[in-house]
C-alpha cells in the first residue's frame, strides 16, 4: 500500500502553528524542524525549506520566536529559534482554535444534512 501523503493546502494555514508546537518543546534549528514535522505526521508531510524559513521570518517578525547562533565546534553554525511568551500564547490560543476547528469539519465534511420533510 503507498504512502498516503497530506497536501501542502490543507497545512497551509497551520505551518506557523506547527513550528510554534515544535519550539514549546525545546529550542530547535531549521533542519532539525524539518525531521521533527516529517516525524509528527508519520512521514505524511515534509516541509520543504523555502515554506520553513518563510515561517521563520513572519514568527520573528511578529515577535513569536526569536533567533540565535549556536556555538557549534564542527560543522557550520546554525541558527537556532526559541519560542517567546507572546508566541506560547498565540500557540495556546490556535490549538484552543483547531479543537473547535476540527470538530466543525468533521461535521461539514462527513456530516449528513438533515432536511425537514413537509
Amino acid at each position: 500500500m503507498a504512502a498516503t501523503h497530506i497536501s501542502n493546502d490543507m497545512i497551509r494555514g497551520y505551518t506557523g502553528t506547527i513550528v510554534l508546537n515544535i519550539l514549546a518543546q525545546g529550542d530547535s534549528y531549521g533542519y532539525q524542524i524539518s525531521k521533527d514535522v516529517t516525524a509528527l505526521s508519520k512521514g505524511t508531510y515534509t516541509i520543504n525549506e523555502a515554506t520553513l524559513y518563510t515561517v521563520f521570518r513572519r514568527l520573528v517578525k511578529n515577535g513569536s520566536i526569536s533567533g540565535y547562533w549556536g556555538d557549534e565546534t564542527q560543522g557550520s553554525r546554525r541558527k537556532y529559534y526559541s519560542i517567546t511568551a507572546q508566541g506560547r500564547e498565540e500557540l495556546t490560543a490556535a490549538q484552543k482554535n483547531w479543537d473547535v476547528a476540527k470538530h466543525v469539519m468533521d461535521d461539514l465534511i462527513l456530516g449528513k444534512v438533515v432536511t425537514a420533510h413537509e
